[in-house]
């Protein structure tokens, strides 16, 4: 702008000032006539370019691409870091080709396997590279910005200790330079950082971080975003905040292995973000089948499980492509998805009955933890095997002996397992009643300590009911205490709520002919008891004995004729994924009420959503308890 605008004056200048017209003294003058004013010559020559009005002159001086050398030409032609060594040491150059220099030898001996690798020791003191590493080192100042941010590490990578004069003053010039930083550059910095713990190494990423979260909106490709979220993001929580954002900004172009990548990292992180999480599966189910491998699937249904994401569509694709992937799949892997799907409550049968097929055909691969999960998931979504005694023949060959051994925690999850599954044998179960047992469990959290009590006295139940030959003369008087303070402290939910104002409404306010939140010896919770005659009219059962309860209730026995009832509230967090279906736990505790003698009316949650006033909700339980005592009655 300066010269145009100097150019447009010398125009329209009227006359040559006396300054100038001692200057046209030493301009060449024509033999044909006097010289020419001032202004006429500057309208007749073209006028120069300043910095300011392009690029070109700047560029001659200062390339934006380094010319070629012969020494680039013969980097490109190594095959090996001795290759590398002898072009320096043929060559030379400045600081930034011997920066370049040290990446290509670093990257050439990451190839090399065996017994052709170089020894390290060797290598690092070579004079050659002590000669490039003294290059960079004095001239650190001109090397280039990727360049010196490859370079940290390549140093890293080749072993070159934190303290090294190279290191430091590499490390301190990335500082100086971090704002003039791309993000891709500050990207690879913050990568390369994550997880090392040397002060200058955390300044560098604390730095890189700060100007990440200030440039975030410059950020433009899904790879970058990927990967800051894997290896940054944990470090940052409002860096990770912003990335979500652009994410899902950006998940169109995210390819199957970046959307593995965000989906894991938020997982690590228990980032539960609904709308990104719903932009990815989106993308994901639009992918190839070619681009989902084996890894790649089992870390999204990890990922799903962790963060108790459900998308049906999804599971339905990653068991459509696991099903033909079974035959080469490990048992690590197995257990893996298995225990994912569980955490979700989705059960698919042709998968499932595949996993069980799986152990069935390769059972001495697996290992006892692998078998323990194994277990325990299909007891979690009470699936039964079709080709069930073939199955559990070569589990029970498998535990055998094995299971005393188990740490007492995993040992009470696997026994319970068993026992939903009804695959407990009764001297697995009395191994658990031991005082000794029962002490290991008093370990732990309160809250963990009440979950495994709880866990033994649905163990002990199966004994009592479906094993009562075996039943032993003494149980674990630790456990006999729990139920007396179980769930005094939860609150009702809506439903138990409704339920608990209809049965009284029922009995007409009579509160010794109903018990609410029932807690029975065998560890399970009962909504509501009633006891009704002959005429399914409700009775007094206080006075009457209760064998489920810890103090046994009253004197008198059951009148001939009576029947307990036992109202039960089905959640939905009680079904399994997309399902009616109950999942392992509450389908034990109905098989254990009705052994124990009570006839079940079952309220789930999907009929109880559709009463709107009292009366119906009261109309409706007596019509649910006609029909479960006539089901009974027909037996």
């Amino acid at each position: 702008m300066t010269s145009r605008l100097l150019g447009r004056c010398a125009r329209l200048l009227p006359r040559a000032t006396p300054q100038a017209s001692a200057t046209t003294a030493f301009l060449p003058t024509p033999a044909t006539g006097p010289a020419e004013p001032l202004w006429a010559q500057a309208w007749g020559q073209p006028v120069v370019k300043g910095l300011c009005d392009g690029r070109s002159s700047f560029k001659e001086e200062y390339p934006i691409e380094p010319k070629r050398t012969q020494l680039d030409e013969l980097l490109e032609r190594a095959q090996s870091p001795q290759d590398v060594l002898q072009a320096w040491a043929a060559q030379g150059g400045k600081a930034n080709q011997a920066a370049k220099t040290l990446v290509q030898l670093v990257r050439l001996a990451g190839r090399e396997k065996g017994g052709a690798k170089m020894d390290q020791f060797e290598l690092l003191n070579d004079p050659r590279l002590l000669d490039i590493m003294d290059t960079v080192t004095a001239q650190v100042a001109s090397v280039w910005n990727g360049t010196l941010v490859s370079l940290l590490r390549s140093l890293s990578t080749l072993g070159v200790p934190p303290t090294a004069a190279v290191q430091r003053s590499i490390q301190t010039e990335v500082l100086w330079r971090v704002r003039r930083l791309s993000y891709k550059q500050l990207a690879f910095l913050a990568d390369w950082g994550a997880g090392r713990n040397g002060q200058m190494e955390v300044l560098l990423v604390s730095a890189a971080l700060k100007q990440l979260e200030l440039r975030w909106t410059e950020i433009a490709d899904a790879r970058t975003v990927s990967t800051l979220m894997a290896r940054a993001g944990h470090l940052s929580p409002a860096l990770m905040d912003r990335l979500e954002d652009k994410a899902l900004e950006l998940a169109e172009g995210f390819g199957a292995e970046d959307i593995r990548r965000v989906c894991v990292s938020l997982a690590s992180q228990g980032r539960r973000s609904v709308p990104l999480l719903r932009a990815l599966s989106y993308h994901f189910l639009q992918k190839p089948s070619t681009d989902l491998t084996t890894p790649l699937l089992l870390d999204l249904a990890y990922a799903y499980g962790k963060l108790n994401f459900h998308h049906s569509q999804v599971f339905q694709r990653l068991a459509a492509e696991l099903l033909p992937r079974m035959p080469e799949i490990s048992s690590a892997d197995v257990t893996r998805c298995a225990k994912s799907l569980a955490f979700l409550k989705w059960l698919h049968l042709p998968l499932f009955e595949a996993f069980a097929e799986h152990y069935s055909v390769n059972s001495q691969k697996y290992s006892t933890l692998q078998l323990c999960n194994l277990l325990m998931s299909l007891a979690r979504l009470n699936f039964q095997p079709s080709k069930g005694e073939e199955f559990y023949k070569k589990v029970h060959s498998a535990l055998e002996g094995v299971l005393p051994s188990l740490e007492a925690f995993l040992q009470t999850d696997v026994v319970w397992s068993l026992c939903v599954l009804q695959q407990a044998k009764p001297h697995h179960i009395t191994a658990l009643t031991q005082h000794t047992h029962v002490a290991k469990l008093s370990e732990g959290s309160l809250s963990r300590v009440e979950n495994y009590r709880l866990k033994l006295l649905h163990i002990i139940a199966t004994l009592q009911l479906e094993h009562p030959e075996s039943l032993s003369s003494t149980l674990p008087t630790e456990a006999m205490l729990l139920p007396s303070t179980l769930g005094r402290d939860s609150p009702l939910s809506p439903l138990q709520t409704g339920l608990k104002g209809a049965l009284g409404n029922l009995v007409g306010g009579n509160s010794e002919a109903l018990r609410t939140g029932v807690n029975t010896i065998y560890g399970w919770t009962i909504d509501g008891e009633l006891v009704v005659d002959s005429e399914n009219k409700p009775m007094d059962l206080v006075t009457l004995t209760a064998p489920h309860l810890p103090g046994g209730g009253g004197a008198k026995s059951l009148p001939e004729g009576a029947c307990r009832l036992a109202f039960l509230t089905w959640e939905f967090p009680n079904y399994g994924s997309r399902s009616k279906d109950l999942l392992g736990r509450f389908t034990m505790m109905r098989r254990h009420l009705k052994l124990a003698g009570f006839i079940l009316v079952e309220v789930p949650y999907y009929e109880w959503l559709e009463l709107k006033s009292d009366w119906q909700k009261g109309a409706y339980v007596k019509d649910k308890m006609g029909k479960a005592i006539a089901e009974e009655m027909a037996k």
